[in-house]
């Protein structure tokens, strides 16, 4: 399946905004939502996540076609990554643990930050690494 790289820049920008409150409220119960919005993309596709779904209704009739679609497989595999470090700042807000869920917090805002300003993708770079070194595999 491809996907719309715009859509996961959108995600993107949700993404850093809603673990930059994250970080200022120590919520865990926002960041067990955000968790949740990663893991229905991982299980799901990413056009049926919350901010697919947003996107797909609101700002790509504004945009129209893409020039070009990428395999889903990378940022799918981000979403998963994001998923584990937002399930881990879960568990160490709920626990009373606040460095470890402000530190995951953090690593999960530095990685959507750099795909929303930047449009690099550390889940889909470690992704394509993963394909890369796995023997019998070609990369997609």
């Amino acid at each position: 399946m491809q996907v719309d790289p715009r859509g996961q820049r959108f995600a993107a920008v949700l993404t850093s905004i809603v673990l930059i409150v994250v970080l200022v409220t120590s919520s865990w119960l926002l960041l067990a939502v955000q968790a949740a919005v990663f893991l229905i993309g991982v299980l799901f596709g990413l056009r049926s996540a919350p901010y697919g779904l947003i996107y797909q209704a609101l700002i790509r009739p504004r945009l129209g076609s893409p020039k070009e679609l990428e395999p889903e497989a990378p940022p799918r595999f981000a979403q998963g990554v994001g998923a584990v470090f937002a399930l881990t700042g879960v568990v160490g807000y709920a626990l009373g643990i606040p460095a470890l869920g402000m530190t995951a917090t953090a690593f999960a805002l530095v990685a959507a930050f750099l795909n929303a300003a930047f449009g690099l993708c550390l889940g889909c770079e470690a992704y394509l690494l993963f394909r890369r070194l796995t023997p019998g595999r070609a990369t997609s």
